[in-house]
Order: C-alpha cells, then sequence, then structure tokens
C-alpha cells in the first residue's frame, strides 16, 4: 500500500450526520459543534464560511468543503446576516437565542433541512459530519482548518444529491460509502493540486527512489528498518538515500517513520480489545515498553493515558438529533 492508501485507510463512516441543507436568503447558521472533520458539498448558489478569528473562506458553487476541527464558525449566504440557526456542542439546533429548539420547525422531507423548499432555495448543500474515532488523527494532520477543492459536475457529488434524499433499504450504508468516498477523492485532488498539508510527502511518492522507500515503510512498518537497510532495499547508498528522502519529504526517513509508526499506533489504541504488546509488534517495536517509552515522547502522554483519554471521549462529538438526519 503507498503513503497516501494508508493514510486513507481509515475513513470508514458508520453514524455521520448526513443532511442537505436548503436555504433562502437571507440566511446565516452558526456552528459550535465539536466535529473532527465536516464535509460540505455546495451543489446551488455559494456560502461564505466565516471563523472566530475573522478569517473568511467562499464556497463556491461545485465546490467541495473539507473542515477541519472544533473551532467554531459561520456559515452564510452573507456574513453580515443575522443567524437563523444555531448548532450547538451537542448537535442540537436552536433559534439564535439558543433556547427554543427549531430542528424540527426546519426539517421537511428525507434528510432535508432549511428555510425554505427547494424551488424557493438560493443556496443547497449536502453536509456531512464525521463523528471522533470514525477519522484518524493521521488524516486530519493532513487537511488545514479548511481544505476547498473544485469538483464541479463531478459525478459523486451528483450521486450523493440523488442518494441522500431517497429513503431506501440499506441507505444510510449507501450514504457512509459515498460520503467516504467524497472525502477521500476531494483530498487526493487537493494534495495533487498541492494545497494540503501533505502535499510535499504525496508529491515525493512519485520520485522513483523516494517512493520506493516510503512503500517500504508503509507495506511493512513492523519492520526493524534503519537508514543502511532501507538503502539497501532501495539499492542505493546511506548518504544518497537519507539526502534524497530528507530533500522531498521535508524530515529524515527515521523521523517519518517513527511519525508514522507512533500515528498509526494511536489509531490502534481506539481497539481496547488490542494489548499494548500486540500494538506494539504491529508498528515494528520490539517491546511494550520500547513503544510506551518512543509514544510518551511523542505524544507527551502513555499509551494507557492516551486509550483513556479516547474513551472518555475527549472533544467527542454527541450524536444529531434524528429530526435533523433522516
Amino acid at each position: 500500500m503507498d503513503a497516501l492508501g494508508s493514510l486513507l485507510n481509515g475513513p470508514r463512516a458508520q453514524s455521520p450526520m448526513l443532511l442537505r441543507m436548503v436555504m433562502r436568503s437571507p440566511w446565516s447558521v452558526r456552528i459550535e459543534d465539536t466535529a473532527p472533520l465536516t464535509v460540505v458539498a455546495v451543489t446551488r448558489g455559494s456560502a461564505v464560511l466565516t471563523y472566530d478569528d475573522g478569517h473568511r473562506y467562499r464556497v463556491a458553487p461545485g465546490d467541495v468543503a473539507l473542515i477541519r476541527g472544533t473551532h467554531p464558525y459561520t456559515i452564510a449566504d452573507d456574513p453580515t446576516h443575522e443567524w437563523v440557526a444555531r448548532i450547538d456542542a451537542n448537535g442540537d439546533c436552536f433559534d439564535p437565542t439558543g433556547v427554543h429548539s427549531v430542528a424540527d420547525d426546519m426539517c421537511f422531507g428525507v434528510r432535508s433541512w432549511g428555510n425554505c423548499a427547494d424551488d424557493d432555495a438560493d443556496s443547497i448543500m449536502l453536509i456531512g459530519t464525521y463523528p471522533t474515532g470514525e477519522v484518524s488523527q493521521r488524516l486530519l494532520d493532513a487537511l488545514d482548518r479548511i481544505t476547498l477543492v473544485p469538483m464541479h459536475d463531478h459525478p459523486l457529488v451528483s450521486l450523493m444529491e440523488d442518494e441522500i434524499v431517497r429513503d431506501s433499504p440499506a441507505q444510510e450504508a449507501v450514504l457512509n460509502r459515498l460520503l467516504d468516498l467524497l472525502l477521500i477523492t476531494g483530498l487526493r485532488q487537493s494534495m495533487d493540486a498541492g494545497d494540503a498539508r501533505a502535499a510535499q510527502w504525496y508529491r515525493a511518492h512519485s520520485d522513483p527512489l523516494v517512493g520506493q522507500v516510503l512503500r517500504l515503510m508503509h507495506n511493512g512498518i513492523e519492520r526493524p528498518w534503519t537508514v543502511a537497510s532501507l538503502a539497501a532495499a532501495a539499492g542505493v547508498s546511506r548518504a544518497v538515500m537519507a539526502r534524497r528522502f530528507t530533500d522531498l519529504v521535508g524530515e529524515p526517513p527515521m523521523t517519518y517513520l517513527t511519525n508514522w509508526r507512533l500515528s498509526v499506533a494511536a489509531d490502534l489504541l481506539a481497539d481496547r480489545s488490542r494489548s499494548l504488546r500486540s500494538i506494539a509488534h504491529q508498528v515494528g517495536y520490539g517491546s511494550p515498553f520500547a513503544f510506551s517509552t518512543a509514544f510518551k515522547r511523542h505524544r507527551g502522554m502513555s499509551p494507557a493515558a492516551f486509550r483513556t483519554q479516547s474513551a472518555t471521549g475527549d472533544g467527542a462529538r454527541a450524536a444529531a438529533p434524528a429530526s435533523m438526519i433522516h
């Protein structure tokens, strides 16, 4: 598996919030949930996404926005417009006062929500929100706070638009896979354009030498690699391999490998049935002690503490009300 394939091996939507937001101007919605990743595809009109620090991003018709992190923001047709709704940290929808729920009042049809019917809409957006635990930290680290991907007339967006309003057997499973595909396609397209944070090592993958070394690392993460053994496997000297890798990837090969191993380990720790010993061996450490020492140095806490923090749902997002999903 190549580096990008390994990175994208994590997205597995299981219980995302999925809805179609239909709005007539003027409109503005305040988003304060704690979702780690939200995918927004604008199929009609446009929207302006504004963070509390003043940064604004225009999402044009046909754009897909990959929104990372838990920073509150407002999405609107015009950032000067008053809020028509506020979505809180639990995914519940209220009027601007935060007192009265408007989830039912603004819900119409299958997975559709907004302030008007389709015929009167100025803006239509397809929104999928991944809860905590459904996307890996490795994937999130490859994204900026917001990544805009032009996907006008892309068949995936069209298919999602058709499917999101259907109420058929196994529909949720279909939509979950479509959301994963939309995310993966958007990220790959962004990397091809050099817009994503991980673009440097993504471009390095096409280099005959460094691409081979990256594949060796990702396909054999459990092996006791050294600079010498990687260079020998690639058929070049240590100095040539190390210099070329550092120049193209931006960090030395063993630093990259350690970071990758511990990122994979962080994902594996979410499975509480896995022992620290088995995780240590899977990511290339000879003992739980060696693994724990490296993990604590890298993450600032032991694997056990990290697992406990993840299990308590630190930053976890509660599920959205059923009235907003169906």
